[in-house]
């Protein structure tokens, strides 16, 4: 289907721009959000017509979502899930929970803005892209711990993974010395055992 767009669409086009898209895409988004006409001679006059209309507003919400932008920038938000040592989450973060979580810090933002392409599905700082307008984006980091303690650390650089990975580490060679004690110690034990029975059998 031949549309024209009435604002910028990411890798579609600009404001007037002719272009064509599948009829499901247009009929499900573009038409019934307001982002395009159907391409014909009725709507094309009506798009000029409009068009200083339509960029007035348009540059009225570029500059409300600047504005957000600006809150927004190097912002941080935390999201507490359970994990595993290995730091895979055993659910995951999504576009509707890191909406919620700007949403709660009082910016409002709907889940179609957040640009995830997969679910965050492993502990630690990941940077998140907001469409705030069709012009303008902004990046804030997801903070993704076990707990507010552990998400204080990895804030500060900390890798907590890797870090119960060296006390890991750090415990085997006690672990190791604490065995062969216990081994030694059976080997004493067993040596008696081993002369009495020597004893028994040549009497």
């Amino acid at each position: 289907m031949e549309v024209i767009l009435l604002e910028r669409i990411a890798k579609l086009g600009q404001m007037g721009d002719e272009v064509r898209v599948k009829d499901g895409f247009a009929r499900n988004y573009l038409l019934p959000k307001g982002k395009a006409l159907r391409a014909n001679k009725a709507n094309r006059e009506r798009f000029e017509r409009e068009r200083a209309q339509l960029e007035a507003h348009n540059l009225e919400r570029k500059s409300e979502a600047e504005a957000v932008a600006a809150k927004l920038a190097g912002s941080s938000y935390v999201a507490i899930r359970s994990a595993g040592d290995g730091g895979q989450l055993y659910g995951s973060v999504s576009t509707r929970d890191i909406a919620d979580l700007v949403t709660a810090g009082g910016a409002t933002l709907l889940r179609t803005q957040v640009a995830l392409a997969n679910p965050i599905k492993t502990l630690g700082l990941h940077e998140v892209v907001l469409a705030l307008h069709p012009e303008v984006d902004v990046t804030v980091i997801v903070n993704v711990a076990r707990t507010e303690e552990e998400a204080e650390r990895q804030a500060k650089g900390e890798d907590v993974t890797q870090r119960r990975d060296d006390e890991y580490e750090e415990e085997a060679p006690a672990l190791e010395e604490l065995m062969d004690d216990e081994g030694l110690a059976h080997e004493v034990s067993g040596e008696p055992e081993a002369d009495g029975g020597e004893e028994e059998e040549q009497a």
